[in-house]
């Protein structure tokens, strides 16, 4: 029940995001170099070194773009409280060594553009701005159905506390 409860929260947060991506296509269209960089913020480290926090301004759309760090390979990220998992698109996967087979592509995930199956994974270790976490629950999802990669409640949930704030996404360990 806990599986299919993950599996169907993670199904609305792809629905949402897969209706936003529909609306970036359309705004990207009419820009001329739709490319986007993305720096990784510094983390705020008290002096007394006690926890990290990590604050991220909200994009021109209201996304909390990020780099992060899986498994010792940088990757874009974007922050998404309404995913239960972190997501990641295949060729993101590629790149710090995760090549599900066909066969394991067995979660089904319900987006805007309809069912697609993703294979459940586990991330050794995830670092965002020095915010370290390990062993993560993930997805892999085909490239064509996810264009960003999210950063979902499995890596936030680790965390002491993420919050919203004044246009700000802090996230502290």
């Amino acid at each position: 029940m806990r599986n299919l409860m993950i599996l169907a929260a993670v199904m609305i947060a792809l629905g949402s995001f897969m209706a936003q991506m529909a609306d970036r296509m359309t705004a990207a269209s009419a820009s001329p170099n739709p490319a986007k960089t993305v720096v990784a913020p510094e983390p705020v480290i008290p002096a007394d070194g006690s926890s990290h926090s990590l604050s991220l301004a909200a994009d021109s759309r209201g996304h909390f773009l990020t780099e992060a760090r899986i498994n010792g390979q940088r990757v874009n990220v974007m922050i998404d409280t309404g995913a239960s998992v972190v997501a990641i698109n295949e060729s993101s996967a590629a790149h710090f060594g995760l090549y599900p087979s066909r066969g394991e592509f067995t979660a089904n995930v319900t987006t805007a553009n309809g069912t697609i199956k993703g294979a459940r994974a586990r991330l050794a270790m995830v670092d965002v701005g020095g915010l370290v976490v390990r062993d993560v629950d993930a997805l892999v999802l085909p490239d064509e159905a996810l264009s960003e990669n999210l950063l979902g409640l499995s890596f936030l949930s680790k965390l002491k506390r993420f919050e919203y704030s004044n246009g700000q996404m802090v996230l502290q360990q």
